[in-house]
């Protein structure tokens, strides 16, 4: 399917999806024309893909995720023996930045509740 099709059924922007292509990781086939040619597989991908990034992966942790995982019905699940361990290191990050922005939140909070009323 050409790139405005691959739109309508993923529900991503072109630019998006050009993206994605950058990050390596979607592969579209190309045309000696130049157009991209997509697989219906890709569709699935491009769902992962919004998953892993709802999840709070990076492109860059997505790549090296994408090969290891598969779709379980809605669910995105790990299929590399490895990838579970990655993806617990990931969540601790994920916890200390949330943290951190908690601590962040708690020390604006104490500023603005200092200051005059407004």
């Amino acid at each position: 399917m050409r790139i405005g099709e691959m739109v309508r059924r993923s529900g991503v922007s072109e630019r998006l999806l050009r993206y994605y292509e950058q990050q390596g990781l979607l592969a579209p086939t190309r045309l000696p024309s130049g157009y991209r040619v997509y697989r219906d597989a890709d569709v699935a991908t491009v769902r992962r893909i919004r998953t892993l990034l709802a999840a709070g992966l990076s492109t860059a942790t997505i790549a090296r995720v994408l090969p290891c995982v598969r779709d379980d019905g809605p669910d995105v699940v790990p299929v590399c023996t490895d990838l579970v361990a990655d993806l617990r290191r990931e969540r601790e990050r994920i916890a200390r930045t949330i943290e951190d922005l908690r601590t962040s939140q708690d020390m604006l909070d104490t500023v603005i509740a200092a200051g005059p009323d407004a």
